[in-house]
């Protein structure tokens, strides 16, 4: 494979720079006697399987030859301490991750923990164990809290490492340090299991692997991830439900002229719902629940949206927010029966107004926000609705150069 960048002496710079390879310190004897049962890292290649991470933006990135990468003819030095953390599945290609680094550090982000890209134990990002100790020993002390914390790839893992971690500790520790843990899709159950057992906010964004390891980062998402880091008062406007279905209205509502206040939580559907009955899911009085899925048809998606219902998920929540329901499909036994008809339904359901189209998901161009802070809903002037939110950690925007994001 031909190297990505053609100036070798940037990369060396950049490696030299700032990529450590300080090794995760395990936080139990328990945990070390697992780990030495460690498998490494095969040799990785891009045609590995894909995960719900890399749907709707795998065939733009393998549309475009790695020739036309051009190098960068400047980088900040990166003075924001960050951390990764590998919850799910491995990467499928030492070339992406070494490039997702080299941009994170060119943006201005210290990676002190870079080697975990490496590891795999079966299809995950190492044992169970290894994936815990990137938040458990950041609870414990055995490493000091970053300002950020930012997901390799979501697929599925997460889970798995749940009762691992301290999470009551690990979220007063973030929450001193002003840490923000970013991710989205099967990191999902990171950033409830973080809410609920340890009351911290986090960030639905874009992870290292799934979006900034691309050929061709999506410009829009990586200014928009810039922009919720660094912005306290972060605001999103939604113009459309298209994203989530053309055939609702942006606000489904009795009301729709109200204005709403609450914590927004959630994230990926599958991953919400898994957790429904467990303690992983956050119990907020007056919260706005936000959605979003890819490759589910609509009647997975009912099914999984009648888990919650059925557990009380819904109850005492104020409204519903819908990202994109992506690639649902047609049902094989009636077309009618599609995402639209399935959300009216879980309005009859719960009686909560619904808001579609929130510009956050599997998708390109997304609005990244956080998880776990106040939001407020109010309606705009042009038919759609507007995401106002506050009270959650942020960055200096003079430390980001957004532009190493995808150079």
């Amino acid at each position: 494979m031909p190297k990505i960048f053609s100036e070798v002496s940037r990369r060396r710079f950049l490696r030299d720079l700032a990529l450590g390879a300080s090794a995760s310190v395990l936080a139990s004897p328990s945990m070390a006697d697992t780990l030495t049962n460690t498998g490494r890292a095969t040799s990785a290649v891009d045609d590995s399987p894909f995960t719900k991470d890399d749907l709707l933006t795998s065939a733009i990135t393998n549309s475009i030859s790695m020739q036309t990468v051009v190098s960068s003819t400047s980088c900040k030095t990166p003075n924001i301490e960050t951390r990764l953390f590998a919850s799910s599945n491995v990467g499928g290609s030492d070339e992406r991750n070494e490039l997702g680094l080299e941009r994170l550090v060119c943006a201005g982000f210290r990676v002190d923990n870079p080697d975990i890209v490496s590891r795999q134990y079966l299809r995950f990002a190492g044992t169970d164990a290894q994936r815990a100790s990137d938040l458990q020993n950041i609870a414990t002390g055995a490493i000091v809290a970053p300002k950020l914390l930012i997901g390799v790839r979501g697929g599925y893992g997460a889970v798995r490492v749940l009762p691992m971690i301290d999470w009551e500790t690990l979220g007063r520790v973030m929450s001193a340090r002003g840490t923000i843990l970013v991710g989205f899709s099967d990191v999902t159950a990171i950033q409830c299991a973080l809410l609920a057992k340890g009351g911290m906010s986090s960030l639905a964004g874009p992870m290292l692997y799934s979006e900034f390891g691309k050929i061709a980062p999506d410009q829009v998402s990586c200014r928009q991830f810039a922009e919720a880091l660094s912005n306290p008062n972060l605001s999103i406007d939604i113009t459309s439900a298209a994203l989530t279905s053309d055939n609702l209205p942006t606000i489904l509502a009795t009301n729709d002229s109200q204005i709403l206040t609450g914590i927004v939580w959630g994230g990926n559907l599958s991953v919400v719902s898994s957790l429904a009955g467990s303690k992983y899911l956050p119990r907020i009085d007056g919260g706005i629940v936000f959605l979003e899925d890819v490759g589910e048809q609509p009647y997975r998606i009912e099914r999984m949206l009648y888990d919650l219902y059925l557990a009380g998920v819904f109850k005492d929540q104020q409204a519903i927010i819908f990202g994109p329901l992506s690639s649902a499909g047609e049902d094989s036994y009636d077309k009618r029966y599609d995402v639209a008809t399935v959300i009216r339904q879980l309005h009859k359901l719960t009686g909560l107004p619904i808001y579609s189209g929130m510009t956050f998901g599997h998708i390109a161009k997304k609005h990244s926000f956080p998880l776990g802070a106040k939001c407020e809903i109010r309606p705009n002037d042009t038919g759609g609705y507007q995401l106002s939110f506050s009270d959650y950690p942020t960055i200096q925007a003079d430390a980001i150069h957004v532009e190493g994001l995808w150079q």
